[in-house]
């Protein structure tokens, strides 16, 4: 019998990149980081990085070997405090988001 796969919806895979991000701290974090964090391909990984730049969550800064980090915005941080509202309330009601 075939266990069935269960997706993740957008808005939990977004979570889960800023969760990578605030994870690593004030430094940031790297498209490495992220995409492990996340467990992405690197495709979807860029697309959703665009996402996250364009609604303003978070924020993309070089660093002096011209790497690129990732900051989560106060905006950022806020969604992301929402989410786990969010998923604490609809756990209680035995509800997947």
């Amino acid at each position: 019998m075939r266990k069935k796969r269960t997706y993740r919806s957008k808005m939990r895979i977004l979570a889960d990149m800023m969760r990578a991000i605030q994870n690593e701290g004030e430094d940031g974090a790297g498209p490495t980081r992220i995409l492990y964090g996340a467990n992405l391909s690197h495709d979807r990984l860029t697309q959703y990085i665009d996402e996250l730049l364009g609604k303003q969550l978070i924020t993309e800064t070089e660093i002096e070997d011209q790497s690129r980090v990732y900051l989560l915005t106060e905006k950022g941080r806020e969604f992301l405090r929402e989410f786990v509202r969010i998923e604490r309330f609809s756990e209680a009601f035995g509800i997947e988001i």
